[in-house]
């Protein structure tokens, strides 16, 4: 059997021998030919079979953070070769000629693939919007060899300081993305709003634009907060596309839909091949602009499709299972954090539990902000008392956004749904003559599946990342010195810990002194036997590193010596 393994090359006496990097597992004999420059300490991907594993390529050195990110790619499946592909001339014939109104990108500041761009104008006692999202679908024909390749893919993966993308660079980053000062081809979503910024009839076709201006969060927030100048035309245009979207987020929360505020860690490396730094970051003003307005054009295409019964990939968002919001309650009540009044449980019917998640979230996220407990471990409580949500050929609703349709359309330079979607919508509208999928059922289930799992090597990457920078701080200031935490999650085991601002680890119970201790009937607590001690969910509690396993990205922690422990880490 032919197997791609990342391995770090080692020397065994008179053998050259590959140590698998990030699972234990037997050393891999290598073939010195076309090892090259690969030696000791390298990361290599090597092809095994018959006979000694031969070297594919080299990443660099098994030490140094870059190429570590890269084999994990390499390692999950989500490097690859693109399929041979052409691409097809960018013709202007059947689109309606955008290129004379102002259209302007906001995305991170690392960003290469532009998705979407948005244009905001001043209409009478109104207002006019337009959502422009890249044509993938010209580019990449349906049932071609790059498109079933897309398919299998699902989505680009993004770990810290590069990207496995769905679609190859010269589409990702060149052809399809909505580059500054270039024409590009789009389908649009085209709203007007009258002077109390109620929704008109949207309409949908293919368009040619020429992108103004390409803003980063910060430069967008600049602008809008008075401290960076723009051309006036630029910066009436982001403040009307504030105020829509600040509004559009008002009716959206007003409706019912969930509000639950989660952080991102970012990272800087050293150029050294180290972490330099991470920190936890809300979420920018400037993304919750740009969010509201997807979230519109979503929200149209999938209300047209569905108004009409036509097939695509929804997202869809069940509502919460009646018995899992009401032992939320009980856990949240466990933790002395306020709830709002919940009907009996035998009366609690299925869209009551979703108004009632909505209510806790927001009720939740108030008591984390003002209260400065349970920031982490509060609000994943409520997240895992939803459904998860999932793509499915019928709508089926998004309880999470309170919205009675909804679809992913607004990114398909890197989530294959969304070029599903766009293929629907424009054969629907007699722009397009694409075919979807037989088989929509399967390919709902795959990309379902393909999202959680990139979503996974994600978590790993940062997990690395974090694991790299927290050894290299404990060089610095010591293994011995304690951290404050606050426990984040608990399970029979053992406690996880957020310290440190942004690390994580886990205490196994064994490690907790005096007692032995069980998880409690709500699982909001680990409670000692004897002693009636307890450690529970959103507790702070000063931890000190045991342990660093640097490829797996995991961190064993203690607790701490001495009366400090007592006084923060435990409850009587």
């Amino acid at each position: 059997m032919n197997e791609q393994v990342v391995v770090e090359v080692a020397k065994r006496g008179k053998l050259v021998v590959g140590e698998p990097f990030f699972v234990p597992g037997t050393p891999i004999v290598l073939d010195r030919k076309g090892m090259g420059e690969a030696g000791a300490g390298d990361l290599v991907v090597v092809r095994t079979g018959r006979g000694r594993a031969r070297v594919e390529r080299t990443l660099g050195r098994a030490d140094a953070i870059e190429p570590v990110l890269e084999a994990l790619l390499v390692q999950e499946g989500a490097r690859v070769e693109f399929e041979p592909h052409v691409l097809p001339e960018a013709t202007l014939e059947g689109r309606t000629d955008l290129r004379d109104l102002l259209a302007f990108t906001i995305d991170p500041e690392t960003a290469k693939d532009f998705d979407d761009a948005i244009s905001v104008r001043r209409e009478g006692d109104g207002l006019r919007a337009w959502v422009h999202i890249a044509d993938v679908s010209h580019f990449v024909p349906a049932g071609s060899p790059l498109d079933r390749g897309a398919a299998a893919r699902a989505f680009s993966t993004y770990v810290p300081g590069r990207v496995a993308p769905m679609l190859p660079p010269e589409l990702a980053d060149e052809a399809c993305s909505l580059r500054p000062r270039e024409d590009r081809l789009c389908v649009t979503v085209e709203v007007p709003f009258d002077a109390d910024l109620r929704a008109g009839e949207p309409v949908f076709y293919r368009s040619v634009i020429h992108s103004r201006e390409r803003l980063t969060y910060a430069g967008a927030e600049e602008i809008l907060g008075g401290r960076e100048r723009a051309e006036p035309e630029l910066a009436e245009a982001l403040r009307l596309a504030e105020q829509l979207a600040l509004e559009l987020r008002r009716r959206r929360f007003a409706r019912g839909a969930l509000r639950i505020e989660t952080g991102e860690i970012t990272f800087r490396f050293d150029g050294r091949g180290g972490v330099e730094r991470a920190g936890r970051e809300s979420e920018p003003h400037a993304h919750a602009l740009v969010e509201e307005l997807m979230i519109l054009a979503n929200e149209a295409v999938a209300g047209l499709l569905a108004g009409r019964r036509r097939p695509a990939l929804y997202r869809v968002h069940e509502r919460p299972e009646p018995q899992a919001v009401l032992l939320l309650l009980a856990k949240l009540a466990d933790l002395e954090v306020p709830t709002p009044p919940a009907p009996a449980a035998d009366r609690l019917a299925s869209a009551q539990a979703a108004e009632l998640a909505a209510a806790i979230g927001e009720r939740v996220t108030e008591y984390v902000s003002s209260a400065r407990r349970g920031r982490e471990a509060f609000p994943a409580l409520v997240l895992r008392a939803l459904k998860q949500a999932r793509y499915h050929p019928s709508n089926l609703g998004h309880s999470g956004l309170a919205s009675r349709a909804y679809c992913h359309f607004t990114s398909p330079i890197r989530r294959y749904p969304d070029l599903v979607v766009h293929r629907a919508l424009l054969r629907e509208l007699g722009a397009g003559d694409d075919s979807l999928p037989d088989d929509l059922d399967e390919l709902a289930g795959h990309t379902s599946e393909r999202e959680r799992a990139a979503a996974q090597i994600e978590y790993l990457a940062d997990a690395l990342c974090l694991a790299w920078l927290l050894e290299a701080e404990l060089f610095e200031r010591g293994w011995d010195e304690p951290y404050e935490g606050e426990i984040i999650g608990l399970i029979g085991s053992g406690l996880f810990v957020r310290f440190g601002d942004v690390f994580e680890g886990f205490v196994p119970a064994r490690h907790l002194p005096g007692d032995y201790f069980e998880l409690n009937d709500v699982g909001t607590a680990l409670r000692g036997r004897r002693s009636n001690r307890s450690y529970r969910l959103g507790d702070p509690i000063d931890v000190r590193v045991e342990e660093i396993r640097r490829t797996e990205g995991k961190v064993e922690l203690r607790l701490p010596e001495g009366p400090r422990l007592a006084r923060r880490g435990a409850r009587v």
